[in-house]
């Protein structure tokens, strides 16, 4: 299970990044391996792995990227494992700030809203618009206290179209604003068990064009709802 989450997490990297070649070959640096090893791995001459790095090929697609994720992780496994321990003692310490669910299929704003019996506070015009492929339920605290920056990507997954549950949260002011500076947005926010939004955080969401909810339904119910998805 967690090798599983660490190649999603490589994989939506990878294809979120402005720069899909520099960061494969940031992930291949990480495991300590050459272009020879993984092209040999792979059947491919090194050229191609070159090429792809130096973004002298067309970005990759989701075919050639899963490929490039398993050659890194069967690569390591052979040699011992000891990078696949290292990353994944590092994701299992981001689960006390944030935890990532996919869907098997993209459902919209408004499904996603009647699931978790939520209460639309603004942009229920665009909801129907907005398709949803995963959620990140995310300790607004922890996350926006200690979380580093560079790490903010982390919390979109494999997808940016993704509902962003914040729990912990008092006005929901602090979540909206770290949105409003970043330069991915996911598609929903939900405000766990919170009865007043903050203007500003209004203001924001209708700036970005992103609908806001609340919800009291429990996490635990929210787990078990969303997970049938």
């Amino acid at each position: 299970m967690m090798i599983e989450k660490l190649k999603l997490d490589i994989a939506g990297e990878i294809t979120l990044s402005p720069n899909p070649g520099k960061t494969m070959r940031k992930w291949r640096e990480i495991f300590g391996i050459t272009q020879a090893e993984l092209a040999g791995h792979l059947n491919i001459v090194p050229s191609t792995i070159c090429d792809y790095e130096s973004n002298r090929r067309s970005s990759p697609g989701t075919h050639i990227i899963k490929r490039f994720v398993n050659a890194l992780i069967e690569i390591d496994a052979a040699r011992g494992g000891t990078v696949i321990q290292r990353l994944s003692q590092s994701i299992e310490n981001e689960e006390e700030f944030f935890t990532l669910h996919e869907f098997a299929t993209s459902i919209t704003g408004l499904d996603f809203a009647k699931l978790i019996k939520a209460d639309v506070v603004t942009g229920e015009d665009i909801l129907e618009y907005k398709k949803v492929y995963g959620y990140t339920l995310i300790k607004s605290l922890k996350v926006i206290l200690n979380l580093p920056p560079s790490q903010f990507l982390r919390l979109f997954g494999a997808m940016s179209e993704r509902a962003f549950i914040f729990t912990e949260v008092s006005t929901g002011r602090s979540p909206m604003v770290v949105i409003r500076v970043s330069t991915m947005k996911p598609s929903i926010v939900v405000l766990h068990k919170l009865n007043e939004v903050d203007e500003l955080a209004l203001k924001i969401a209708k700036k970005e064009q992103i609908p806001v909810m609340t919800t009291s339904m429990s996490i635990p119910k929210i787990k078990e709802v969303l997970g049938r998805i």
